[in-house]
């Protein structure tokens, strides 16, 4: 195929694509992989915990069950943990397989079939990669009208708690000049205290990590308080120590003392790389710098929010300061991750998260891959079962941003 026909051929795969409904996506998608001359199109999406690349079908049920590939164990799997596409030759062409993305955050992959000789056309699988990113913009956009790619992500069945966190939290990557941010949640399915969140405001991140008292529902509807709030008084320009006061007050008011949360509120100055934190009775920060532990990042920490942090006795809010150094890695963490305990009941510990946290930044991983195999390390402490929620919010900076 002439690199000009793969050109004519790709505006005819967009306009096609562009052109599905919340309902017809996969259909779409496979008649705009035949406009670049592929074919066997399979779309998988990678369900909550990131262990499964799942096939899509228009009108897949709720519940039904689905071919899937690895995301350990399969060539599928390599392009969605490695980011790129990977060619395999077969008999009757090459089969590619490329990322779907929903802007940085990895959706799942695309992989079709090339007929022979297409392989060697470097134009050919750029319109397949081009064809996996508008994709994943196709389901981001429709995710709102149809409940087919919620289906898509779930593999066994999801607790309401876990429905209700799942469906307030951010994309699981973020990325914009200067910084990118990756998160976890586990138990992917059953989750209900632990939630986060970030936003890029012009020249500042903003991120949360909270860890609601208690399981199920209950502790889901306190995240459900604290992170309303933090939204709210966030979008209002409220200075980290007044949303850190906010944050008490809404469950105190709501529980009286009978609920609470952990957490920390950072903020991240892109220009100059200063962090800025709180901390609300929760486990510290850790600073990697260069693949090595620099430590943890100290703040004096108020009571938890809903047990009077911001009362006469308390006084003001800490807010503790630290200058990053471009390429530097904050890793925040709940204290699920550490109080993880095996079958012998040793705990998976402070020592080891940061031990393996330096190690990923040394094997020059992507902040979601690291994120991705920390977590797949406190699963298999746990072997499968946690016993709390275990969550990692990794924030990366990349430098001065003009």
């Amino acid at each position: 195929m002439e690199r000009g026909d793969t050109r004519g051929g790709e505006d005819d795969a967009l306009g096609i694509a562009l052109g599905a409904g919340p309902t017809s996506v996969v259909g779409a998608v496979e008649a705009a992989a035949r406009a670049i001359g592929a074919s066997d199109v399979v779309l998988y999406m990678a369900d909550l915990g990131q262990t499964e690349l799942v096939a899509m079908s228009d009108g897949s049920p709720a519940g039904g069950s689905r071919p899937s590939e690895s995301v350990e164990a399969s060539v599928a799997g390599r392009a969605f943990t490695e980011q790129r596409p990977v060619e395999v030759e077969r008999p009757g062409g090459t089969r590619l397989f490329v990322p779907v993305l929903e802007g940085a955050d990895r959706t799942g992959v695309l992989a079709m079939t090339l007929p022979p000789g297409s392989a060697a056309s470097a134009a050919t699988t750029a319109a397949g990669v081009r064809l996996g990113h508008l994709v994943g913009y196709l389901i981001a956009t429709h995710a709102r009208t149809t409940d087919a790619f919620h289906h898509g992500r779930r593999i066994r069945h999801l607790s309401r708690a876990a429905s209700m966190q799942w469906s307030m939290l951010p994309p699981l990557v973020v990325e914009a000049p200067g910084v990118r941010v990756a998160a976890a949640l586990q138990p992917a399915y059953e989750v209900g205290g632990d939630s986060f969140d970030y936003a890029v405001n012009g020249p500042v991140l903003d991120v949360a990590l909270m860890d609601a008292m208690g399981h199920g529902m209950g502790s889901a509807l306190i995240a459900t308080l604290t992170m309303g709030t933090y939204r709210h008084e966030r979008r209002h320009g409220g200075s980290l120590a007044e949303i850190h006061a906010a944050l008490d007050e809404a469950v105190v008011e709501r529980y009286d003392g009978d609920g609470f949360s952990t957490g920390q509120l950072a903020r991240l100055d892109l220009a100059r790389g200063e962090l800025s934190w709180t901390n609300a009775g929760h486990p510290m920060p850790f600073l990697i710098r260069n693949g090595r532990l620099v430590g943890e990042l100290a703040c004096r920490p108020t009571r938890p929010w809903g047990l009077g942090t911001t009362g006469p006795a308390i006084g003001t809010v800490p807010v503790a300061t630290e200058m990053l150094q471009p390429g530097d890695r904050v890793l925040l963490y709940t204290d699920g991750v550490v109080d993880a305990r095996d079958r012998s009941d040793a705990e998976f510990g402070v020592d080891r998260l940061a031990e393996l946290a330096a190690q990923r930044a040394t094997e020059e991983r992507s902040p979601e891959e690291t994120v991705r195999r920390l977590v797949e390390a406190v699963v298999a402490h746990r072997a499968d079962d946690l016993a709390d929620d275990a969550s990692l919010v990794l924030v990366e900076w990349g430098g001065p941003v003009p």
